[in-house]
């Protein structure tokens, strides 16, 4: 007689597969982002409440001056969405110096107006401060002292080179508007936009292009295929800003997208690693119908059979809820009903978010969001609660109460705080190491649990209605999205929504294919959307601008 095979069982055997793949992610990510570190040095300094990036190819040289780049980044952005650039301008020889505007990344300050002409004041104190400290180092000419900055960023740098004649050089990237330049001045002016920009970028680039063509040296490139934010990370924009550097000696290839190829193999680590991790903590599923499917086997308006209680020790019948879990019963929306309750809800919240209270939260465009989320969460659960005998729809029968033990309790408590803290690092890691500033300071440590309120109370809405089907949860999160698009372009929603819409639904996705996951495990039903808030929730109060 054979032994039986020692091989593990293949749902496991596939788990620590993914747990292996993760952790070779994971270090790959990590391998990538510390090579792009290579011979930099990077010095953190804040002067007159601004926090500060000094990045160099090596300590200064003792009598040797090199050019400064000061390089600002726009609306919603902060020091180290422009890092890539800095590190190119560096590797040529210059002293780059980053800095956070009020009211964003690690500048715990308000920016007064933000997204208005009103913060220009604030916008110009702030690079005042940065050019000065700039000009105070012993290795930096201060004769060649010059300025890049991204959309509105751009705009401020423009405007302050034209009213401090002794800046070098001046580099705007995705100039929003010209209309406040004055004719010729700046005189050393390149002008960089995207290919794929909204046309009102173009046309602010080639009218400050006219405004001194006679005076001075002004240069439009056109980056062939990037929008907004992509032309950061375009291997065109790093040449040309390298080559409009005033006596640089480096020749370094520009390598811009290297921090970003680091925090995408994070993103894939965190993102399959959840497998494994809720494999570790939860149980599994028993198969068997959804509890939301309503049985198929007698009419619609027959009497529901009471199923006889199992005997003491009896594993659980399919699709009652989990030991120390609690049921998310949702009634099983389909079809056009879905559809119709999805539209008519965003449409709703649209509409009622321009009113809320929340709009006057200090966050820039996220107070919005946060009400529409609120709102939308709000009227799918009352739809899921008291619209299905108008829809037609049939509610399913409710589950056996279900006594928790102690111990099944604290193993779903273990496995919420353990599951949403992997969430959160699972979004702020990458987003802070390879994108932009992630991290809550000043206000948002308060306006943080808020807006993750918001989103979990939109998704738990979501779930409810879906009834725990991934394609039903997609297609009320594609109407979200949508309507949320929609609503920039009536006025409800600051124009600023529509450039944040596909991060916005790339986080909703991967909310989705968690999901999806997690409903395979006997969690509680509300896991998912708690998981959400963390990877939704996080990002919107971390990354726009303080107001």
């Amino acid at each position: 007689m054979s032994a039986p095979s020692p091989h593990r069982p293949p749902r496991t055997r596939t788990a620590v597969l993914l747990a292996v793949l993760a952790a070779v992610a994971a270090g790959l990510g990590m391998l990538v982002l510390v090579r792009a570190d290579a011979g930099l040095t990077a010095r953190q300094v804040t002067v007159g409440g601004v926090p500060m990036t000094e990045v160099r190819a090596g300590p200064p040289t003792p009598g040797v001056r090199r050019p400064g780049v000061v390089i600002v980044h726009g609306f919603a952005g902060s020091a180290q969405l422009m890092r890539p650039i800095a590190d190119t301008v560096a590797r040529r020889g210059a002293v780059a110096l980053l800095f956070d505007f009020a009211g964003h990344g690690a500048n715990p300050a308000r920016l007064p107006g933000a997204g208005s002409n009103t913060s220009a004041a604030t916008l110009a104190a702030d690079l005042d401060v940065a050019v000065g400290y700039l000009r105070s180092r012993s290795d930096v000419d201060a004769d060649g002292i010059v300025l890049v900055g991204h959309s509105m960023g751009a705009g401020a740098v423009t405007r302050y080179a034209a009213g401090h004649p002794e800046i070098a050089r001046t580099v705007a990237i995705s100039l929003p508007e010209a209309g406040e330049l004055p004719p010729g001045r700046p005189t050393e002016l390149l002008l960089i936009v995207g290919g794929a920009e909204f046309p009102a970028f173009r046309r602010a680039a080639d009218d400050a292009a006219r405004r001194g063509a006679s005076t001075g040296r002004r240069s439009v490139v056109v980056v062939p295929g990037v929008e907004h934010i992509s032309v950061l990370f375009a291997a065109r924009t790093h040449r040309e800003i390298a080559d409009w550097l005033p006596g640089g000696d480096g020749t370094a290839r520009p390598r811009p997208v290297a921090r970003l190829a680091g925090a995408a193999l994070l993103v894939f680590a965190f993102g399959i690693g959840v497998v494994p991790l809720a494999a570790l903590l939860l149980p599994r599923r028993a198969s068997g119908r959804r509890p939301t499917e309503p049985p198929s086997d007698r009419e619609p308006d027959a009497p529901v059979p009471t199923a006889s209680p199992a005997p003491p020790g009896s594993p659980a019948p399919p699709g009652s809820p989990a030991p120390g879990g609690t049921a998310l019963s949702g009634v099983p929306f389909g079809g056009l009903s879905l559809l119709a309750l999805a539209v008519l809800v965003a449409v709703v919240g649209a509409a009622v978010a321009a009113v809320l209270p929340t709009a006057r939260l200090p966050l820039a465009v996220g107070g919005y969001v946060a009400g529409f989320l609120l709102v939308t969460g709000v009227l799918l659960v009352a739809g899921q609660r008291w619209l299905p005998g108008w829809f037609g729809v049939i509610r399913p029968p409710p589950g056996a109460p279900v006594s928790a033990g102690r111990r099944a309790t604290a193993r779903t408590a273990v496995a919420t705080l353990a599951l949403t803290g992997y969430a959160v690092l699972a979004v702020a890691l990458p987003i802070h190491l390879g994108l932009t500033s992630a991290l809550p300071v000043g206000a948002r440590w308060w306006l943080l649990p808020l807006v993750a309120g918001a989103c979990l109370l939109f998704l738990l809405g979501v779930e409810l209605v879906a009834a725990g089907r991934t394609g039903r949860h997609l297609l009320v999160v594609a109407v979200t999205v949508v309507v949320l698009t929609a609503s920039t372009l009536v006025g409800l929603a600051p124009g600023f929504v529509v450039l944040v819409v596909p991060l916005f639904a790339l986080l909703l996705g991967w909310q989705a294919a968690w999901a999806t996951v997690l409903r395979r495990y006997a969690g509680p039903r509300w896991l998912p959307a708690v998981l959400g808030a963390a990877l939704v929730g996080w990002p919107i109060a971390t990354t726009l601008p303080l107001s």
